[in-house]
């Protein structure tokens, strides 16, 4: 007779609401930066760019925007080893295309500041795997994701609930 373990399913924690509807508080913020991202996104390719916006809100602890661009990228066929990848993307190079290796340490850069200005070097880099109007794209792309990461960290949105085809930003 051969018995059977039964696991009871663990509970997840109860989900915190947001602590503020920013995009509904402040409409024409809100309209104003829909457009800027449409703006940012011209020319770029949408695999580098979905990468850029996972490894900001990566960095910036952004759990809505991580939600919202991992499944985007998902969907248009992103591969997941890719997606898990990315958080060790120094350790994890061969996954990534020169030109995406660039796109994702300028990103760092440009999100964290460290020293106070991107590295020479970092930029040096980008600047050979894009031409000045892509790499100009590019650094409006990092800007306009680090913006949404600060608006969904400071307003706490909550992760979860989006699907892909959703409004994005």
């Amino acid at each position: 007779m051969t018995t059977h373990t039964h696991h009871t399913p663990t509970a997840n924690a109860p989900e915190h609401p947001a602590r503020l509807q920013w995009a509904q508080l402040a409409p024409d913020v809100y309209k104003a930066m829909v457009r800027l991202d449409a703006a940012s996104r011209k020319g770029l390719d949408p695999t580098l760019l979905e990468l850029v916006k996972i490894r900001a809100s990566q960095v910036n602890h952004c759990a809505f925007c991580l939600d919202m661009h991992t499944k985007d990228a998902l969907a248009a066929g992103e591969s997941v080893e890719r997606i898990i990848q990315l958080s060790a993307w120094e350790e994890s190079q061969h996954f990534y295309t020169a030109k995406e290796l660039a796109a994702i340490e300028l990103t760092e850069a440009v999100t964290v500041l460290t020293e106070g200005f991107v590295p020479d070097e970092v930029y040096a880099k980008a600047a050979r795997h894009f031409e000045e109007s892509e790499l100009a794209q590019l650094i409006a792309a990092i800007t306009v994701i680090n913006a949404w990461n600060r608006f969904g960290v400071t307003a706490r949105l909550t992760p979860g609930h989006y699907t892909p085809g959703d409004i994005k930003h």
